[in-house]
């Protein structure tokens, strides 16, 4: 059994956080010193390591959370907006959107601009 103090760095936050913060890992501070070199090593190796203590709460997670559609962002833009991101996605700018949609150029940036509004992204990148 884990003492207290290890216990305060299982909690449920601190690991989904530092998951969602790009960790490719997550040790508890009294993992062995041999599993901590080796958990560094895999990690430059490619490989994740999660504390078996806190394992089965990030996949009780991640079994439990509600689906979440993958056009959830694109359900803020018009039919016309998604159809100038998929363009914009695959590198076209606007002239080259404008004649594929058969519209001005005026409007091609009228609606870049409403995406990036909507998206809350300020340019192409």
């Amino acid at each position: 059994m884990p003492d207290a103090e290890a216990a305060e760095y299982d909690d449920d936050e601190w690991v989904l956080d530092a998951i969602r913060a790009g960790a490719t890992g997550y040790l508890l501070k009294d993992t062995p010193r041999a599993q901590v070199v080796q958990a560094v090593r895999g990690t430059v190796a490619g490989k994740s390591f999660v504390d078996p203590l806190v394992a089965g709460k990030v996949l009780n997670e991640v079994a439990h959370r509600p689906t979440r559609s993958a056009t959830l962002l694109t359900d803020k833009l018009t039919e016309r907006e998604v159809e100038v991101l998929r363009l914009l996605a695959q590198g076209l700018n606007n002239t080259d959107i404008a004649a594929r949609l058969y519209l001005s150029e005026g409007t091609v940036r009228n609606h870049v601009s409403a995406i990036f509004a909507k998206l809350n992204v300020a340019d192409r990148t």
